[in-house]
């Protein structure tokens, strides 16, 4: 296991290096810069451009810097902790970032720990009852949180909070502690404010989730095994938890890849319906205004999020299924 680790680990490194290099080509693939734009903007509102000023910023920035000593820069600056230099927002990426990526982290990490809490039992429920009403019933429900697109049902959320009860339900905080340190008082108002977005960014990966354990489930009940255990005498839930639904686990084990850079990057277009202060608004917009440090920086953690959890999944999986072996050739 340890010389599988070792060989994963130095793979990442070359892995990392091309990831963004081809981050940094994407990101300088539009026409122009943030300064350009800049310079459009000011001229719509019939402001004068000083072009003097603008060769001083390109000069600041680096941005008179062929490709590769900007790439280079870049590069080496990440590895001592600079991200570079928000153009947007007049600061540096760790300081634009801030507290929106731990509020980020918060709603993701209570989404899934909402997901698991619903998808685990009723998943088992709907494989171990099917065909019964109750799973006709549950499986209409997950068709339903499939095809009803996140930002639609906040829309909805919004319209009868604001019609019904005549409140706002909008933001993570109450107003008075959006710019105000961290207190205990900020620490309950996230938490009262928590549950829409848990609910509504949580359920389409709720109902997808079911869809997923009560098929795998499904296919593991009719083998031979649960069926010899059955006439065995084993109890019927000790029977599920031990041998069919440790081995329907895969997948979840599996997406640990996929799911720790959306962590991060998550609900975008939620985020925007419920003014939401995370991550993924501050992402669309630097994409649109081409401030490239903020998004290649965005673009490069998320690249080093999915490397880690993909060996984080495959050590799982070999842990949790013995069928599962990390080196190659013939089992004796």
């Amino acid at each position: 296991m340890l010389p599988y680790i070792g060989r994963r680990i130095l793979m990442m490194i070359p892995t990392l290096i091309v990831i963004s290099f081809i981050i940094f080509v994407i990101i300088q693939l539009p026409p122009g810069d943030y300064l350009e734009s800049y310079i459009s903007e000011l001229e719509s509102q019939g402001e004068s451009i000083d072009p003097a000023q603008i060769a001083a910023l390109r000069a600041q920035y680096g941005l008179d810097e062929p490709f590769l000593v900007q790439y280079f820069t870049w590069a080496t600056g990440m590895l001592h902790g600079d991200f570079g230099y928000s153009f947007e927002y007049g600061l540096p990426v760790s300081e634009v970032v801030g507290d929106r990526l731990f509020l980020t982290v918060v709603i993701s990490i209570f989404t899934i720990v909402f997901t698991w809490m619903i998808a685990f039992p009723i998943g088992m429920y709907t494989a171990t009852h099917q065909y019964s009403w109750g799973d006709y019933g549950l499986t209409l429900v997950g068709f339903l949180g499939l095809a009803t697109p996140n930002f639609l049902l906040a829309l909805v959320m919004l319209y009868f909070a604001n019609v019904t009860f005549g409140i706002s339900i909008g933001g993570l905080m109450d107003p008075e502690y959006l710019d105000a340190d961290w207190s205990w008082d900020k620490f309950v108002s996230i938490l009262q404010h928590l549950w829409i977005p848990v609910i509504v960014i949580g359920t389409s990966g709720t109902a997808a989730m079911i869809r997923r354990l009560r098929a795998n489930l499904l296919d593991e009940l009719h083998k031979p095994y649960v069926v010899t255990g059955r006439a065995k005498g084993v109890p019927p839930f000790k029977l599920l938890v031990k041998y069919p639904l440790r081995v329907s686990l895969n997948f979840f084990v599996a997406d640990i890849g996929s799911m720790l850079p959306s962590i991060i990057s998550g609900a975008e277009i939620v985020a925007v319906v419920l003014s939401l202060p995370t991550t993924g608004p501050i992402l669309i917009a630097a994409l649109q205004s081409q401030d490239m440090y903020l998004a290649g920086s965005f673009l490069m953690f998320l690249a080093l999020l999915t490397v880690i959890g993909v060996l984080i999944s495959d050590i799982a999986l070999a842990l949790l299924d013995p069928r599962i072996r990390l080196e190659g050739g013939r089992a004796a």
